[in-house]
């Protein structure tokens, strides 16, 4: 039974009101100061679920703001396995590195609605301004940082820690509801399976081990049920205080 301790409890307060500040609309935000207003003079794409809005190797002529749903960035390796590198939630920026070629393919997991602006526009105005360097340099040493632990987590986590890591961060991101602690998970056991490196049959082995233990319980194809977030903190191997005694893994290779 893993017991929450008032460091984890105010560790993930502190998360979850940062997100919820870095998912204000973008009409929130100063104009001046930020990015995303440089989208705001585009017109809102809808894009089904299941669109491309790139594709890997295609020559990169704009970047994309995400203003609603989940997308997906894939890379195809060389026999033929598909890796997810990353999912993009409402307020990212798509392709921000400003590489010649796309890097990825990015493909909707739910309906979007997306904006895009010109490379070229998009990097005239970040050179002239000098409010927005800031931003842009933030934003991409967070590009940085999200490649750096998702290599830790392929190249040192178990398949539990990796499970749980991966709820942990959409907890962060998105809050589970007020009813009984619901997250709305968008994409797929598959989509969880190529994102972290596992077979769909060890993600549903694992969730069956969790809900075992009383930490997350499936309801649907899309919801879980966050029983125990200290616990999920504690299993994805990123809190200080984990303690064997107090939270039992589950070994699933």
């Amino acid at each position: 039974m893993c017991r929450p301790t008032m460091r984890n409890t105010t560790m993930l307060m502190q998360k979850n009101q940062v997100f919820e500040h870095a998912e204000m609309t973008n009409e929130t935000i100063d104009a001046g100061q930020s990015l995303s207003a440089l989208f705001l003079i585009s017109a809102t794409e809808l894009v089904p679920a299941g669109r491309a809005i790139c594709w890997e190797g295609d020559e990169a002529k704009h970047l994309f703001q995400l203003v609603e749903g989940v997308i997906r960035l894939y890379r195809i390796v060389g026999d033929g396995r598909r890796v997810i590198t990353a999912f993009q939630f409402a307020g990212d920026l798509i392709g921000a590195s400003l590489q010649s070629d796309f890097l990825f393919t990015a493909e909707a997991v739910t309906d979007c609605k997306i904006r895009r602006v010109s490379r070229k526009s998009f990097h005239d105005e970040v050179t002239r301004s000098n409010a927005l360097h800031p931003s842009y340099i933030s934003l991409l040493c967070h590009e940085m940082t999200a490649a750096h632990e998702q290599m830790v987590l392929l190249s040192k986590k178990n398949a539990e820690e990796r499970l749980c890591s991966f709820i942990a961060k959409l907890v962060s991101r998105r809050n589970p509801q007020a009813r009984q602690g619901v997250l709305r998970v968008p994409m797929s056991r598959q989509d969880i399976a190529d994102h972290l490196g596992l077979t769909i049959e060890t993600v549903s082995r694992t969730l069956t081990k969790l809900a075992s233990r009383n930490v997350v319980i499936p309801e649907g194809r899309h919801d879980l049920r966050i029983v125990n977030l200290a616990c999920l903190t504690q299993l994805s191997g990123d809190a200080d205080d984990f303690l064997e005694e107090s939270c039992h893994r589950v070994s699933l290779h």
